[in-house]
């Protein structure tokens, strides 16, 4: 009786687990059969999508795609090339039926127990996985096998549907062979300028060790691994007959024959390419996160750029460069920088693709004499080199949003360097409003003055440093008003100098403005000598203008799929970086650069008559030359120099007034007459700490000691704003009678004979 309780639990058992694990495979081949292609999308493989971009205006701005893709016919295709693919890929391409079994346990065999990594994909399945995106984002050991699995499915099915030319066709145009060729047309044209129908025995070898790894067979990055993977697939070629003994011996000694005509993933759109480029590079960032592609997906983009505003920059930036390279080029002399050109040709040389193709050192000196005895090719060499570039930026001052920009003189590049995100240079006198936000902080205010006087300071160092103006002059007691306006040197040095403005303190507020590249902390800095990008030292001005708050630059809005539906949108990032009341008083006096000061062009020569504040900038030797300036709706800024640091501007030439400011006037005044932008001046603090004050004209000009004036002032007042905190006493003429002490030796004094009135 037990027996038969023994016999029925254990049939209730088996049949318990049986149908346990029918229902699992069931689920399991339903869930895999869910995944896979319908019939429709293996008759009519899926269209790829641009990514459409579009500025704040609602123009289209320029779209993301996989170009670099022209079908081509089977039949154009060179046997050799097909011979090449089937003797690397899938040797019994003919024969199977999308999937190789023997080949598939083979692979297996020594995946297991020879620990050899080694792949069994056919070439149908390799289609399929291409075609129909069978490929996760991330994948496991278990999506691993669900992929396989739909993908010899799927070969069976293209198998069942297509011819064996069809497939080989479909797969030589849809794969991806490195350096944005999708499709061995664009690979031909790419890595040899070559027709497809005209691709040898060698470059076949190239173009199919691509399809395995196409950045670890790059040859343009990677030429020796390139080279051995290349002759392996010339080896399995030989191994199965495609080509003879003879022809293996010779083709494995060239070297590869490469033109280089680099094409990325493409990027559509010439009214702000670098803009373009600079949104494409967040946005690929931010693939991962969400798992779209870019290129082929069809999203909407909307971002911050200004397309009426970025055709009045691209303007702005070619009227003027048009005729200063002229000047330029008016000027130069190359028989002055014979080492520069000669260092300049040789590395062009070596670097180009034809010496590097160039098999033994006898082809290389070869090709190296023919170059340098071409005229045409020296020629675009020294021009290139003494190419004027540009960076331009504008920005939202209230939201730093990004409304226009131009990174380089070249609106035609392809992944060039954009000069706004991408280099960094001396600001030059550019940075001094940073070292007199802090003196203001302080305590200082326009009005106070300081002497100057060159003096001789020894900051631990061996050497002492004695900086001096750019005209050479010297003076007496100059107001901070007028050294910010002026810009000059021995004012801002003294400021640091003098412990107005600590250097701890000047980082500080960099950094909270919007200087995120470490600043070297000495005592120049008062004149730039410490490195910053065009975009931080840009939207750091934005913080003056607006009232302290620091905006992190913002390029794109929101992102929205093919259907409308959001992906994501964005915010712009913020915080306070200054104290409004010291924002204001540093704007003010950046009002006078603009209106009386070294920025006094805008108004006189560009006729822009809003109000406005700004700096320029010039660094030594005139390599470097800026200007940024600000409303209270638009913060713009100006970069202009080489790419070549040791190519520079000549005298007054170079200077930030003469080589950038004109583009920023040029802008502001098309921008403001073009869009009709409401009149707005910068408003005073709401906690009303900024007010105007009387200051006793002999207590600055004749004792450096300011003092509000009183019925002891005999040479009247001069009216300036202050911090309330920082109020001064009247002046008292029995108290104060002596001039401040400077603690700095004078260097130099010859020059007093100036209005100290001013």
């Amino acid at each position: 009786m037990n027996g038969k309780k023994n016999k029925n639990s254990m049939k209730k058992l088996w049949i318990i687990i049986t149908s346990a694990v029918l229902i699992s495979f069931t689920l399991f081949m339903l869930y895999i059969i869910e995944g896979l292609p319908s019939l429709q999308q293996l008759e009519s493989p899926k269209t790829q999508l641009a990514s459409n971009v579009y500025s704040i205006d609602g123009e289209l701005i320029g779209q993301y795609f996989k170009q670099n893709r022209v079908e081509v016919s089977i039949d154009s295709i060179p046997p050799h090339v097909i011979n090449a693919l089937i003797a690397t890929e899938d040797k019994n391409f003919y024969s199977h039926w999308g999937v190789d079994l023997q080949r598939f346990l083979k692979a297996m065999i020594k995946n297991i127990f020879l620990f050899k990594r080694e792949g069994a994909s056919t070439i149908t399945q390799q289609l399929a996985k291409n075609l129909y995106e069978l490929k996760g984002k991330k994948e496991n050991t278990f999506g691993t096998i669900v992929r396989k699995l739909r993908e010899w499915i799927t070969a069976v099915q293209i198998e069942k549907t297509y011819t064996k030319k069809e497939i080989l066709e479909m797969y030589f145009n849809i794969s991806y062979f490195g350096h944005g060729a999708y499709g061995i047309y664009m690979a031909s044209k790419i890595y040899f300028n070559k027709s497809v129908n005209q691709l040898t025995i060698p470059d076949a070898g190239v173009l199919v060790s691509l399809l395995k790894n196409p950045r670890g067979y790059d040859p343009f990055e990677r030429y020796e691994n390139s080279m051995k993977r290349r002759n392996l697939v010339m080896q399995n070629m030989l191994d199965d007959e495609y080509i003879t003994e003879e022809q293996y011996e010779k083709y494995k000694l060239e070297p590869i024959k490469l033109s280089y005509k680099k094409i990325e993933e493409g990027i559509s759109g010439s009214l702000a390419p670098h803009f373009l480029e600079y949104v494409r590079q967040q946005l690929e960032k931010l693939s991962d996160k969400y798992g779209y592609d870019l290129y082929e997906d069809g999203l909407n983009i909307y971002t911050t750029l200004d397309s009426r505003m970025q055709k009045i920059a691209v303007k702005a930036v070619q009227t003027h460069l048009s005729n200063f390279q002229k000047r330029f080029d008016a000027a130069w002399r190359w028989e002055k920088y014979k080492d520069i050109l000669n260092e300049t040709v040789d590395r062009t040389i070596k670097n180009s693709i034809e010496y590097k193709s160039a098999s033994t050192p006898q082809e290389k000196q070869s090709i190296y004499q023919k170059l340098i005895n071409n005229k045409a090719f020296i020629d675009s060499i020294k021009n290139d080199e003494k190419t004027i570039e540009v960076g331009f930026l504008a920005i939202d001052t209230k939201t730093g949003e990004i409304r226009a920009m131009v990174g380089g003189k070249d609106q035609k590049f392809m992944y060039g360097l954009n000069h706004v995100t991408q280099i960094k240079r001396q600001p030059g006198s550019a940075f001094k409003p940073f070292v007199y936000a802090v003196a203001i902080d302080n305590g200082l205010y326009p009005a106070y003055p300081i002497l100057n006087q060159r003096f001789s300071y020894n900051d631990g160092s061996a050497k002492l440093w004695s900086p001096q103006n750019f005209d050479g002059k010297t003076g007496g007691y100059t107001t901070l008003r007028w050294g910010l306006a002026e810009s000059i040197n021995i004012i801002a040095a003294r400021l640091i100098i003098e412990d107005y403005a600590p250097l701890w303190k000047i980082g500080r507020f960099a950094e909270r403005m919007g200087i995120k590249t470490k600043l070297d902390l000495v005592p120049s800095i008062a004149l730039g000598s410490s490195v910053v990008s065009p975009i931080e030292i840009i939207s750091a001005y934005a913080t003056l203008g607006n009232k302290g708050i620091y905006n992190e630059p913002i390029s794109i809005l929101r992102i929205e799929d093919k259907d409308g539906v959001l992906i994501d949108k964005f915010t712009n990032i913020s915080h306070e970086a200054i104290p409004e009341e010291t924002a204001y008083i540093v704007t003010d006096m950046m009002k006078t650069v603009v209106d009386q000061g070294t920025g006094a062009a805008s108004r006189s020569v560009y006729n822009f008559r809003r109000p406005a504040a700004g700096k320029t900038g010039t660094t030594q030797e005139f390599s470097d030359a800026w200007f940024i300036g600000f409303t209270p709706q638009i913060t713009a800024g100006v970069w202009v120099g080489f790419d070549d640091h040791r190519i520079k501007f000549g005298g007054s030439f170079g200077q930030g007034a003469s080589a950038a400011l004109p583009i920023w006037a040029i802008f502001m005044h098309d921008v403001y007459e073009q869009l009709n932008l409401p009149l707005e001046d910068f408003t005073e603090p709401a906690s009303g700490n900024v007010v105007p004050v009387t200051f006793c004209r002999e207590s600055i000009y004749e004792l450096g000691q300011p003092r509000l004036i009183s019925n002891d002032c005999k040479t009247g007042g001069i009216t300036d704003i202050i911090n309330k905190k920082d109020i001064p006493p009247p002046y008292d003429a029995m108290l104060d009678n002596e001039p401040k002490f400077d603690p700095y030796k004078f260097v130099d004094s010859t020059n007093t004979n100036v209005n100290k009135y001013k």
